[in-house]
Order: structure tokens, then sequence, then C-alpha cells
């Protein structure tokens, strides 16, 4: 596993993995055509392969995005645990659509929380409440799938010390490192 262009260690490290799923986003509905998933998946044991802990300070946070299966079936914590980390919380984001057809429909996507060693708490106390959080899970991720709301950065930043590390990243963050989907090395 290579990390090239990255400068560890991180104290904060958020990951969105491409987790495995069956994609069932047919034509139908308000689609007048199937959609395409713009992204290859990985096992959960590909995932938990990476050697993630090389990448953290001995006292770091780790915020992993999940699907609600995953999630759900606990392999988020087990990669979290593979990773060197211990799962501690769980926040919800808000989706403000309706999901991709299932019913129930998904409305929501859970992202855990895990620790190494003893981080720090956020200063500012308000951040150590999920209503917080709320306003960063609420705002539109944009037209790509599975594309993070913009506000989600800001909140980490707000609530956990830097250097920030962003795995499986979509688009770089000003003073982030970043890696995946095309975007390795500092932005």
């Amino acid at each position: 596993m290579s990390w090239e262009g990255l400068t560890p260690p991180y104290a904060t490290i958020v990951a969105d993995p491409p987790w495995p799923f069956v994609w069932k986003a047919g034509a139908g509905g308000r689609r007048a055509r199937s959609t395409v998933l713009p992204y290859s998946v990985l096992t959960v044991d590909d995932i938990a392969a990476f050697p993630v802990a090389d990448l953290a300070t001995d006292d770091a946070t780790l915020a992993l995005w999940a699907t609600r299966e995953v999630f759900r079936e606990g392999q988020g914590a087990l990669v979290a645990r593979a990773w060197g980390f211990e799962p501690v919380a769980e926040l919800v984001w808000e989706k403000p659509n309706l999901g991709m057809g299932a019913w129930p429909r998904p409305c929501h996507e859970p992202v855990l929380i895990a620790r190494r060693g003893h981080p720090p708490t956020p200063e500012d106390r308000t951040f150590r409440s999920v209503q917080r959080w709320k306003q960063a899970y609420t705002t539109n991720a944009g037209k790509t799938h599975s594309a993070k709301p913009d506000g989600f950065g800001d909140a980490v930043e707000a609530a956990f010390p830097g250097p920030y590390l962003e795995l499986f990243a979509r688009n770089p963050r000003l003073g982030w490192d970043s890696w995946g989907h095309g975007h390795e090395g500092q932005a």
C-alpha cells in the first residue's frame, strides 16, 4: 500500500470508503434511464486491510462514513478497529432527498466516530452535542452520488485538531491532505 504524497501523522482522519453494496438504481419513477455507479466498490476485508493506523498520531480521531447496511451489521466498527481506532459514538447525516427508492426510503447516512489513544475533546462544549452538527448534515451534498455535505469539513475542523486527512476523497479540501479518486497529496 502506498500513501504517496501524504505527510503523516494526522490527528483527524475522515474516510468515506467505497463500501460494497448492491446497486439497484434502475430506470423508473422520475428516472428516465438507469443510473451508473461512478466508482468501483471494495470488499469490507479489502477496506479493513488499508494500513490507516500508520497515518494517525497516537491520539487521533476517525470520522468514518458508512452505508446504513455496513453500519447496522457492525462492519464499520470492524474496519475502525482494523485501522487501530475504537468506536465511541455515531452521528447521523440527514439527507435532504428521499434516497434511492427502496422501502423504507433511506433519508440518512451514519458517521462512526472512533478514537485512538486520548484525543482532546472539543473546547467548544456545543460541539459535544449532536444538535450542533445538524446544519452540516442537512446541507445539500450536491449531485454526485455519495458526495458529502460541504459543511461537514467545517464542523470537523471546529471540533477536532489537525492536521487533517480525508481518505477516499472525491474533492480536495484546502488545508487538508487527501487520498483517493485522483486527489492524492496536499490541497
